[in-house]
């Protein structure tokens, strides 16, 4: 599943995807972040709390960006496979200038989901233009494969890690979130082993990488992303390891980034704040 194409002169919407655990009560930082360049007061944001199975996961991010000054927030309950063919649905998504998908289990949220017209309805709004921001499961289901679940583990080793199809926003990176929390490093760089093209993202709680439609991320948020790089993979036993055997992967390379550092997923190539570069102007430009 590839991204949806983009409409001629079209930009595509940012890809948020968040580490969970973000605050919800004090600075909201991320979510602010989200409400504003959904539109602000003229904002229509539409959250989808499939992954969760506690009844009060919507109403708690409607009472979020309400106070946040978004102009209206809707939530889709969908809880089976035939929701997702809702003509109803399908409209409040044309209207929406905003998305938000909430945490919980993410092989239920693509179990659900996945293969439908609702989120193929998702791609294309996202490849209109707009925003679509994830949190925990939601993060993972972004892109194209999907960290479904594994072990914590600080080492690299076949069977640590479980890959699904995730929804396609991007097939450029793979997700993993909680992740310094959750001591995921080794099952990110498993991840990664795998098709080295795709650049790993882990991702604290608290902590988000707005993926803007230039692919260059910011990191917003009190915790880093660490950015996995195994592009100029030189050697990985991957091939032919044992289940449970420690991998070898040489070549890679790994950046962690705080907040206000960028990330080119194009250049590869991550940049810190404006405030730390000798010359400014190239966390503006990405070159």
């Amino acid at each position: 599943m590839c991204p949806a194409s983009l409409g001629g002169g079209t930009g595509r919407g940012f890809i948020i995807p968040i580490g969970g655990g973000e605050d919800r009560v004090k600075e909201m930082q991320i979510h602010r972040k989200f409400v504003e360049i959904s539109g602000g007061k003229d904002a229509y944001i539409v959250v989808i709390p499939t992954a969760s199975m506690l009844s009060d996961t919507g109403d708690d991010y409607t009472r979020i960006f309400t106070s946040l000054g978004a102009g209206k927030v809707d939530v889709l309950p969908i809880t089976h496979r035939s929701d997702c063919e809702s003509p109803e649905y399908f409209e409040m998504l044309d209207r929406a200038t905003g998305i938000f998908i909430t945490g919980g289990n993410q092989l239920r949220l693509s179990a659900i989901l996945g293969g439908t017209l609702l989120v193929t309805k998702i791609r294309r709004r996202n490849a209109a233009g707009v925003p679509v921001a994830g949190t925990s499961a939601g993060a993972s289901i972004m892109s194209e494969h999907m960290v479904a679940g594994g072990q914590g583990n600080e080492s690299p080793a076949e069977g640590v890690v479980t890959l699904a199809p995730g929804i396609g926003l991007t097939n450029a990176v793979i997700i993993d979130q909680h992740f310094t929390q959750r001591n995921r490093l080794g099952r990110l760089l498993t991840a990664s082993s795998f098709n080295p093209f795709l650049i790993g993202l882990g991702i604290d709680e608290d902590t988000a990488a707005f993926i803007g439609p230039d692919d260059v991320l910011e990191v917003v948020g009190t915790g880093t992303v660490t950015v996995v790089d195994a592009g100029q993979l030189t050697h990985s036993s991957m091939w032919d390891a044992q289940p449970g055997e420690a991998l070898s992967l040489i070549g890679l390379r790994l950046d962690v980034l705080g907040e206000g550092c960028r990330y080119d997923l194009k250049a590869r190539i991550g940049y810190p704040p404006p405030e730390h570069l000798a010359n400014p102007s190239l966390a503006q430009t990405g070159t």
